[in-house]
């Protein structure tokens, strides 16, 4: 057992990492407004896709479904963090699915529906214990399938040699977010919070590390291309 300030502080860090994670990825959240303000004045999705949108919200779900007091004891700020993530992401795409000239409202209903079978799933046939390593593996797994688009972006990066589709405050964002959960999943055992946090924490530094080599290295090189051109 902590002594009794020092388990004071120990929980006054978990919280704090939980808060920061929790604001960090509100940053994630907002970011594709731009995108939907412009889908709404144009009245049209136009080449954008709905999919990100309808996997984050499955995420979001799941995660939220792990960080319930019935699944799990002591991790609420997991279910704040991804409750309001579903939110944002049930607004974007009840947008999308109200200018998409083919609406995926099959994809929709199936999250809903996958959704809807491990929330009875878990209650029915999982007592308390089995019930947090079951929703606790699925979140896992889906985090980490999340971890596709960052890869993606990085191979984008690396074959371009170009950091044009890898926003430098999105990245950094993503990075102090998976730090703050990794930091909080540490603080509070639980791997099924620091085990995926990790893995994108190591992401976000492997973008940010691109980010820093690309932009200086290919920086450097069009402006001398470009004194060159005025020579």
């Amino acid at each position: 057992m902590f002594p009794t300030g020092l388990s004071s502080v120990y929980s006054v860090c978990s919280y704090g990492a939980g808060i920061a994670g929790n604001l960090f990825a509100f940053v994630l959240f907002v970011s594709p407004i731009p995108t939907f303000r412009r889908i709404i004045r144009n009245r049209s999705t136009e080449q954008f896709s709905g999919m990100p949108y309808i996997y984050a919200l499955l995420n979001c779900l799941i995660c939220l479904w792990y960080g319930m007091p019935f699944v799990s004891h002591g991790i609420i700020l997991v279910a704040t963090v991804n409750s309001i993530g579903a939110v944002f992401q049930l607004v974007y795409i009840t947008i999308f699915i109200t200018y998409a000239e083919k609406a995926k409202k099959g994809l929709f209903l199936g999250v809903l529906g996958i959704f809807a079978i491990i929330i009875f799933v878990s209650m029915k046939l999982f007592d308390p214990p089995a019930r947090q390593f079951f929703v606790g593996y699925l979140s896992v797994a889906s985090l980490i399938s999340m971890f596709a688009s960052p890869l993606f972006i990085i191979n984008l990066v690396i074959q371009t040699k170009s950091v044009e589709y890898m926003p430098f405050y999105l990245s950094l964002a993503t990075f102090l977010m998976s730090l703050s959960f990794f930091a909080y999943g540490m603080l509070e055992y639980d791997p099924f919070i620091y085990v995926p946090n990790g893995i994108g924490t190591i992401l976000g530094v492997i973008q940010l590390a691109l980010y820093s080599y690309y932009s200086s290295t290919y920086g450097e090189y069009l402006r001398e291309a470009l004194i060159r051109s005025y020579a």
